[in-house]
Order: C-alpha cells, then sequence, then structure tokens
C-alpha cells in the first residue's frame, strides 16, 4: 500500500495526526479506522488491517485521536465524547479532500466510538468492531486500584499498556453518559463484530451484547487464538482479510475494477517484507515464506499457490466433464504436493541432469462410478488447463512498468 502523511483539526482546532493508506490501484472506496485506547494509528495491527483493506481496493484512514501519537492535546482532557468528535472531524476531512468514507472500523474503544459516530455519518453503510467493549464505561475497569484516587482527588496517573496517563474524573464521568446498545438498536447499517474468545481485556461477552441488539445485517467472526491487540501478524492479517471480503458486499461495484481484475494479476511487497500482497481476479490473496526461509508464514508459498492451481484446476474439470457426462459425482478431491528432486531419480523424465520440479497429485472421486468411468476421470485430469501449461511449452516476456 501507499502511505500519505496527513494531518486535520478536530472541533477544538487541535491538529490530529493520520495516515491515509491507498491501494496501488484504483481506489473502490474509503474506510475510517479507530484505534484502541491508548494505542496510535501506528500499532502494527492497524497497518496490517489496513493492508488487508487497500489490497482490496479500500483507502484507509487512520489517526491518533486528541493527546495520542502525533496528535495535538492533551489526553488528560480527552473523552469518549472527544473520541466520537474526532472520528466526525476525521470523516469530514475524507468528505472534503477526498470522498466520504463508506465504511468504519474500530479497535476496542475505538470500536465502541465507531458505533456511537456511525449514526452521524450517513455515507457510512458498514461499520466492524474488533474487541470493542458493549458500554464504553467498561473502560473504568481498566483503571483498577486508581479508580478510587481519581474519584476523590480528581485524577491519577495511571499505567496503561506499560506507560503512564494521566486521567481525570471527566473522563470517568463521560463514560457514564453513554449508553450504546440503546444507539446499536437504531443503527440500520451493516455491523461486523469481530472478537477473540481469549481476549482478557474485554470478555467475549460483549460482542454478545452488542451482537444481540445490532440489527440484521449483521455478522459474527470469532478471532479464535488472537489477544486483545492482536499481537501476531496472522491475526491481524486474517481479521483485516476477512473485514475486507465482508465490506465488498455492501460496496458498489466498478466497471473499471472489473475489466482491470479480469486482464490481470498484480503482487506486491512493502520494504524488506517478504509477505506479498495478491490482487487477482478482483479477489484479495497473500503469499509467504515459511519463518525457516525468512518469512512470517502469515501465508501459502509461491509454490504452494502453484499447487493449489493444479488442485482447484483438477476438481473443476472433473466436477464439469461430471456434469457434462451425467455422471452421480458427490465430490472430487485432489490433494497436490510439490517437490525438487534430482532428475536421475525420475524413471520417466527425459532429462536426468540437475533437479527438476516434482507434483504429485492424489485424487479422491465420491460417488456411484463403474471401475471404467473412475479411470476415465483419472484420465480427465491430466487435461485440465493447468496441468497442460504446467507440461506445455511456457513463456514469460518481463519489461518495466511505469
Amino acid at each position: 500500500m501507499q502511505k500519505k502523511t496527513v494531518s486535520f483539526d478536530n472541533k477544538d482546532g487541535r491538529k490530529l495526526a493520520g495516515l491515509l493508506d491507498f491501494p496501488h490501484g484504483p481506489v473502490r472506496a474509503y474506510a475510517l479506522f479507530a484505534h484502541c485506547f491508548t494505542c496510535s494509528k501506528n500499532l502494527k495491527a492497524a497497518n496490517n488491517i489496513s493492508r488487508a483493506l487497500t489490497d482490496a481496493g479500500i483507502a484507509v484512514l487512520r489517526f491518533d485521536f486528541t493527546g495520542l501519537g502525533q496528535s495535538e492535546g492533551d489526553f488528560a482532557d480527552s473523552n469518549f465524547s472527544g473520541n466520537v468528535a474526532d472520528l466526525l472531524a476525521a470523516a469530514g476531512f475524507l468528505e472534503t479532500g477526498y470522498s466520504a468514507p463508506s465504511i468504519l472500523i474500530g479497535h476496542s474503544l475505538g470500536g465502541t466510538a465507531v458505533l456511537q459516530a456511525a449514526a452521524n455519518l450517513p455515507s457510512v453503510v458498514a461499520v466492524a468492531t474488533i474487541g470493542a467493549p458493549a458500554q464504553p464505561s467498561h473502560v473504568a475497569d481498566l483503571l483498577g486500584d486508581a479508580r478510587p484516587e481519581i474519584e476523590s482527588r480528581g485524577e491519577a496517573t495511571v499505567n496503561l499498556g506499560g506507560r503512564p496517563f494521566k486521567v481525570k474524573k471527566q473522563f470517568l464521568d463521560d463514560l457514564e453518559q453513554h449508553g450504546l446498545p440503546e444507539s446499536l438498536s437504531a443503527l440500520r447499517k451493516a455491523i461486523l463484530i469481530m472478537h477473540a474468545p481469549l481476549d482478557d481485556t474485554v470478555d467475549i461477552s460483549n460482542a454478545s451484547e452488542l451482537f444481540l441488539n445490532a440489527k440484521h445485517p449483521k455478522s459474527f467472526v470469532s478471532l479464535d487464538k488472537a489477544d486483545h491487540l492482536l499481537s501476531r501478524n496472522e491475526d491481524s492479517y486474517y481479521a483485516g482479510t476477512v473485514l475486507a471480503c465482508w465490506a465488498k458486499a455492501y460496496l458498489p461495484d466498478s466497471d473499471e475494477d472489473r475489466a482491470h481484475a479480469a486482464n490481470e494479476t498484480v503482487a506486491w511487497t512493502d520494504g524488506d517484507e517478504v509477505l506479498t500482497s495478491i490482487v487477482s481476479a478482483g479477489h484479495s490473496l497473500i503469499a509467504d515464506e515459511p519463518v525457516a526461509a525468512g518469512g512470517s508464514g502469515a501465508g501459502p508459498s509461491p509454490y504452494d499457490l502453484l499447487s493449489a492451481a493444479l488442485a482447484a484446476c483438477t476438481t473443476m474439470t472433473l466436477t464439469m466433464y461430471a456434469r457434462h457426462k451425467k455422471l452421480n459425482v458427490a465430490r472430487v478431491t485432489a490433494k497436490v504436493s510439490h517437490n525438487k528432486i534430482h532428475a536421475r531419480d525420475c524413471e520417466d523424465c527425459e532429462n536426468k541432469d540437475g533437479k527438476i520440479d516434482f507434483f504429485e497429485r492424489r485424487i479422491a472421486i465420491d460417488g456411484e462410478l463403474s471401475p471404467e468411468q473412475h479411470e476415465r476421470m483419472l484420465e480427465i485430469a491430466d487435461r485440465c488447463p493447468v496441468h497442460k501449461t504446467l507440461h506445455g511449452e511456457v513463456k514469460i516476456r518481463t519489461r518495466a512498468d511505469g
């Protein structure tokens, strides 16, 4: 993705710092991302989620709330109402300079904030939360033993996420003014609630409360073994990929995107990461290498994808053949593995020097077939287009682009 540093004023005239992430191709829609409590726009999970969205053609604005990261202001004077106001200011910035946001995404308290802000943003068609509390007041529980001091003295310094923050009583008072489930039930927008069952910061029961109060269309996705901050790359990439696929269902199709996607597969890497983003036929994919090979193991390797292409082509070809012949076939399964082997170890290979690529394909056909029909199906597998391409003459021409 391509990053652009931006800034805009909040309602109090303070500069808020943001990053606008663009896809490499046409922008299909704009999304607004709200980070977690005391986090920043630069959290690794926020970057990974934004990357998955840009891979799907969705530009993303992520910014630091007042008093956090690179934004102006004092955190001690901020509150939940201010966070909601900052979101509205960010949406106004997008609408003025680019296009009004269609999607809101919020992590933790940022998720609670986007649900509150969505009612005031008519351009928004879809809202997604990740590990969000059902009530803003849930954050008060994170203050622990400092809460009585805040109540009595009016303020206290609290350790949050390993850093000291001054929290004032006005922050607690403001939290109590917001009743999210009531406003959520009146929100007529697509809702996606993502939560980790093992989240020990915001219990999974919060997701249940949000889901019960939301109106359809609503969806829930379990983030399985992820922690609250989605610290592992694979968890945040998964969340972002699912989110992008879900959001696209509520966005209008682009004729330009369809024409471009039908004709080209695009892959790119950022910085020194091996992890590769792919857009093929309008669908977003990723590729990676195992950790032992210098990658992060967040996706299949290029050879894994090649094996997947052969396996998928095989099952498609056999299914279409069975349909054409009106054969009673319930399922076709193809398992493909790839290795480099010494040519001298290949009995039916013409070349006996060096190493060759060896694909082993195993096919299982569930159905009522005669032995002759089953044997014919195995013969047809060799006619799948990818199989023929791998066995045929292939030319690759490379030229500079741009």
